[in-house]
């Protein structure tokens, strides 16, 4: 096949979305909606793709920054791995929850601290190819101690680390999800440390 390379601008305003000709729900579970989505391409090409369908809110993912630079991680058990994983307090943002009151409720619930400031520094997909999940990525400071129960089948470990010693969280074996690799990063750029 022939690849075509256009700088951004031209990309922008020469692709044009395909049409979609049918959709249709081919497997449901507790957590999971698989679609299939048959589209047409301006070149005549027809596809069928299969895509899992997320919530329309999506999830937060918050970054816990103390005044002395130090991050506030979670261990908890991740079943897709099957160990447990460090990372940053997540959950999904419920119906008629907006990613801010998700991202306080998360973090009293996983760290039990209650943010005082909360900043989106992004929004990411997991896997454009075949996800419609959205993450946003919150930055929370202004940290005080404040508890809420939460749905995780056992106690969170929370585990502090300093912002400066970043390059061995990104070397720890369980600090290995995508989503916390570019939230630490967003962290860095935005505290001027890289």
């Amino acid at each position: 096949m022939k690849s075509i390379i256009y700088n951004e601008l031209e990309l922008s305003m020469s692709k044009k979305s395909p049409t979609i000709l049918s959709e249709n729900i081919i497997a449901k579970s507790q957590i999971f909606t698989v679609q299939t989505q048959e589209l047409a391409f301006s070149n005549g090409t027809t596809v069928v793709y299969e895509r899992i369908l997320s919530g329309a809110d999506g999830a937060v993912l918050i970054v816990p920054v103390l005044e002395d630079g130090t991050l506030l991680l979670i261990r908890e058990y991740g079943a897709g791995v099957g160990r447990y994983e460090l990372g940053f307090p997540k959950g999904k943002v419920d119906p008629g929850e907006s990613w801010q009151q998700a991202a306080i409720r998360e973090s009293q619930e996983e760290i039990g601290f209650v943010p005082s400031q909360v900043k989106l520094m992004d929004s990411v997909s997991l896997a454009a190819g075949y996800m419609t999940h959205y993450t946003h990525i919150v930055l929370a400071t202004g940290l005080r101690p404040q508890e809420a129960e939460g749905d995780e089948p056992e106690p969170l470990e929370v585990v502090p680390w300093h912002l400066d010693d970043w390059q061995s969280l990104l070397r720890d074996p369980h600090f290995s999800e995508g989503r916390a690799y570019a939230a630490l990063m967003l962290v860095l750029k935005e505290m001027g440390r890289i």
